[in-house]
């Protein structure tokens, strides 16, 4: 047996709505918004008394999704360290094709992203980036360009 495809990949955010916002700018479309609670919740996700709220975002091809979510009970908890580096264990960062970088880029700054390095090259195929957006988020961009 194989998958079937991946369908979404999930991030805990303190802000929901700044969160929409940013990955919004980037070019997302919001599928949909939903409370997530009850015995189905607690059992999912191996927590008691959730209450969350999560935001579906779709990428414009319709291919992939983002799910953001807002744990509203139990309290959340702080990663240390709060902004941890690009080589800490675990998910690194999550990469979007884009057109025009240096645009996409000005467009999340005033959202907050913030530039991990600079925009480099590599050999005359992309641009390439980091950025650190919403709940320390690490946003990679490539643009292609040959």
């Amino acid at each position: 047996m194989t998958i079937q495809r991946m369908d979404n990949v999930a991030i805990v955010v303190d802000d929901l709505d700044a969160a929409v916002a940013f990955f919004t700018e980037l070019g997302m479309e919001l599928e949909g918004k939903a409370q997530i609670e009850g015995l189905y919740a607690d059992r999912t996700v191996g927590l008691d008394g959730v209450r969350s709220e999560i935001a579906m975002m779709r990428t414009p091809d319709g291919h992939s999704k983002l799910e953001l979510t807002k744990y509203h009970t139990p309290a959340v908890s702080d990663a240390e360290p709060r902004n941890p580096p690009p080589n800490t264990l675990g998910l690194h960062r999550i990469m979007f094709a884009v057109d025009d970088i240096d645009d996409t880029i000005a467009r999340l700054r005033a959202h907050g992203a913030e530039l991990l390095g600079e925009v480099a090259q590599y050999e005359n195929v992309f641009r390439l980036c980091n950025l650190r957006g919403p709940a320390g988020i690490i946003v990679a961009l490539a643009e292609q360009i040959g």
